[in-house]
């Protein structure tokens, strides 16, 4: 336990900052950015990580510049996400680049500016975030990214924690739910901290406020293609692989794919869809057997974006890398010589994270 607390930069039992690691330096170099003047754009890609995240970046410091928004490059389309938002108060609008305009600062929560081409024309102050590092560093004067860490969320709470703000009852509770979502319930890439935080957050949280959000998971609109996932789920190496076709919203895709991880025997999971001409492969499962980051990466890499942690991730390449293939036989080959490949390698069980640029959270 000491190891891990010394791993994780946490102070030790008896400190003052015990909770959490000290931050004085980071809030420091934080506060140096800040100007009254300022107008600030928090950008994401909304999940509920994300969007707690951002919310708490916004307390962090919306009384020191001019004004905090906060905006999505993509449509919040799942029922929980929605119900974060309605029932939180969440202030988030969607991004579109002519808003820059109005802007003379930029923050990226829960995400890296290499993780979509959406990002790629901001210039960012401030990245907070606990997916991967990139293979190519980032220039943002702040930067405070801990691939450790299950949450976002987490790394947020330990700011407000260190410059002594209160998470009000929404904000502790959207922290709350995006702790809980990004881990799957402290049971997929957890850390001590993580649930310290969360232990903390509890004294300020609302626990109705968070069953309501959480009972909110599916559509009707949705069961056909649940229905469509049962036809096509098929065995693809020692995983199994379902299509579920033309999709409006690759969110459907990651539904599936949590459900799956939920069926007893099924060690991982690859969800395929098409989304307005792009091909979209969610990974689930891993359970510390295979690295499914990895294997998204070298499945699909060399045709798109690929990437993730080990037991979720998430490729994408456009329709015409298929070159006359069919959309099944593409996918499912190219999965299942990555697969043979990473079990061949000597230690397959235990590699460590996967590349970056690769499946963000529960949104994604």
């Amino acid at each position: 336990m000491a190891a891990a607390r010394a791993r994780l930069g946490l102070a030790k039992k008896g400190d003052s900052m015990a909770y959490f690691r000290k931050l004085g330096a980071q809030l420091a170099a934080l506060q140096q950015l800040l100007k009254r003047e300022d107008n600030w754009l928090i950008l994401i890609n909304a999940d509920p990580d994300a969007m707690a995240g951002a919310l708490a970046f916004q307390r962090l410091i919306r009384h020191r510049v001019h004004t905090v928004t906060i905006a999505s490059i993509n449509e919040v389309t799942r029922p929980d996400n929605l119900s974060m938002i309605r029932y939180l108060r969440l202030p988030v609008v969607r991004w579109q680049p002519v808003l820059s305009r109005g802007f003379q600062c930029f923050a990226i929560v829960d995400s890296q500016p290499s993780h979509s081409p959406a990002f790629d024309d901001v210039d960012f102050s401030v990245i907070i975030d606990h997916h991967p590092l990139p293979g190519q560093p980032h220039a943002a004067p702040f930067q405070d990214i801990r691939p450790e860490y299950g949450a976002t969320s987490t790394l947020m709470t330990e700011y407000l924690y260190n410059a002594g703000i209160r998470p009000g009852r929404r904000l502790a509770t959207a922290l709350q739910y995006g702790i809980r979502t990004d881990t799957n319930t402290f049971s997929r890439h957890a850390s001590e901290v993580d649930l310290r935080a969360y232990h903390y957050l509890t004294r300020f949280g609302d626990p109705l406020l968070l069953n309501r959000i959480m009972r909110s998971e599916y559509l009707p609109q949705w069961l056909p293609y649940f229905s469509r996932a049962f036809e096509t789920l098929r065995p693809c190496g020692r995983g199994h692989y379902t299509s579920l076709g033309e999709v409006e919203s690759p969110d459907l895709l990651v539904v599936v794919a949590d459900f799956f991880l939920k069926v007893h025997g099924l060690r991982w999971v690859a969800v395929c869809g098409v989304c307005a001409g792009t091909v979209v492969v969610v990974f689930r499962g891993g359970l510390g057997v295979v690295d499914l980051g990895r294997l998204a990466a070298q499945a699909f890499g060399e045709v798109g974006s690929a990437g993730g942690h080990r037991t979720m991730a998430r490729a994408e390449f456009p329709v015409q890398a298929l070159d006359g293939e069919a959309l099944d036989s593409f996918t499912c080959r190219r999965i299942q010589a990555a697969a043979s490949i990473h079990r061949a390698r000597p230690g397959a069980g235990g590699e460590s994270a996967a590349p970056s640029g690769g499946e963000q959270s529960q949104e994604n």
